[in-house]
């Protein structure tokens, strides 16, 4: 067996169910889950409709590459969100249409990673976890950047030591963050791209959270963004992860895309037709339909901006807990243990949630997760308000 696979740490969920284990909830409490970041909402009709509508497509073989149509909704969505000229990006070469981003942002790092090399893989911490794991198994180090409240729960890039950007292979990004909802301004994003230049390394933006904002006037810029202001056309080193999981309620269809560099994607492309894991025409058919269109998914971020208005106004008079930038999580403080605040949580009240210290590192020490938890308000807005009082309740007891 490959002995990295000895070096992947339990996925978070895995601890939350052994930190449960033969802890017994209140009967007369229905369970609500703010753990699982997975979307509730109604997906949208217009692809379901699309999709049944292409059923004929599962007797064709699909191609790596995808269907010239979905590249090009792909290329014109892009270009529209991040202010990108028309003729800037080209479907055949700057768009790859993936399996949701969890399964690509594993393959591109396999496929990045010179194992000849004694690389890095840096990512914020918290992070989520693929991006440890695909370090690992590509024979890569990870290597974490604390992302603290002082520095608005991003990375001190200014604070990285020149060896380290000269070890790094593959930088991860996530704007806005999980679990912290933190956006990476985009100034930071144009000092990311000149040190990428610098240091020769990847960076690789996940980004599936960014349909998820709360000023409709003002969406959340980019890596795309940036390299559109710095007129770099060609996005050399600058690959960006999307998915129609959170900005359209359709983690079920596993629909997303990789974009950027094209010499980075034309090799990508090459692993991936080995990798043999092309999507279903009638699924990229589908696909169409959702990035051709925006209004279901301003009526997701209206839902999700009346689930934080209404918990913050519960919890913030007793917790230490802000709106984020983006996405659909809070990261809220506990007055103690983040692990023993959890536990007590289930069994007092039926409410789950995640301890921060299990999507973080201890670094030096330090684990920047700890004391804190993610609460996923995916659950119905009346759910979310129920959650919401009995956290407010049990804090009141302790």
């Amino acid at each position: 067996m490959n002995p990295a696979l000895d070096l992947l740490h339990p996925y978070p969920f895995e601890k939350l169910r052994a930190l449960l284990a033969g802890a017994t909830p209140p009967a007369e409490r229905s369970a609500i889950s703010l753990s699982i970041g997975e979307p509730k909402h109604a997906s949208p009709a217009l692809v379901a409709q699309a999709l049944a509508a292409n059923l004929d497509q599962l007797a064709v073989y699909p191609s790596t590459l995808g269907v010239p149509l979905l590249r090009e909704a792909i290329a014109n969505w892009c270009a529209r969100r991040f202010g990108l000229q028309s003729d800037w990006i080209d479907p055949a070469l700057h768009v790859l249409p993936v399996n949701g981003t969890r399964e690509a942002l594993f393959a591109f790092t396999q496929a990045v990673i010179d194992r000849s090399r004694d690389g890095l893989v840096i990512s914020p911490n918290p992070f989520y976890q693929i991006y440890e794991g695909a370090a690992l198994l590509a024979g890569a180090t990870p290597h974490y950047l604390p992302c603290a409240a002082e520095n608005g729960f991003n990375p001190d890039y200014d604070a990285v030591p020149a060896e380290v950007w000269q070890r790094c292979q593959i930088l991860f990004l996530c704007s806005p963050g999980n679990p912290t909802g933190a956006l990476t301004p985009l100034p930071v994003l144009k000092k990311l791209i000149a040190l990428a230049d610098q240091h020769d390394f990847v960076i690789a933006a996940d980004e599936c959270y960014s349909e998820l904002y709360f000023d409709e006037a003002s969406p959340p810029p980019g890596l795309l963004s940036a390299c559109a202001e710095l007129g770099r056309t060609d996005f050399a080193r600058c690959v960006v992860f999307h998915s129609l999981s959170k900005r359209s309620n359709l983690p079920g269809l596993r629909s997303g895309f990789v974009a950027g560099d094209a010499a980075i994607l034309k090799a990508f492309l090459l692993y991936r037709t080995y990798h043999g894991c092309a999507m279903p025409v009638q699924t990229q058919l589908a696909s169409v339909a959702a990035w051709n269109d925006e209004a279901h998914v301003r009526e997701n971020r209206d839902l999700y901006r009346a689930k934080f208005d209404a918990v913050l106004e519960i919890l913030a008079p007793v917790m230490d807990v802000d709106r984020p930038d983006g996405g659909f999580y809070l990261w809220a403080r506990t007055p103690g243990d983040d692990q023993q605040f959890t536990r007590d949580l289930f069994i007092q009240e039926n409410v789950s949630v995640v301890p921060g210290s299990y999507l973080s590192r201890e670094v030096d020490g330090v684990n920047p997760g700890a004391q804190r938890i993610r609460l996923a308000l995916v659950a119905p807005l009346a759910d979310c308000i129920e959650a919401a009082e009995r956290i407010r309740r049990f804090i009141a007891r302790t």
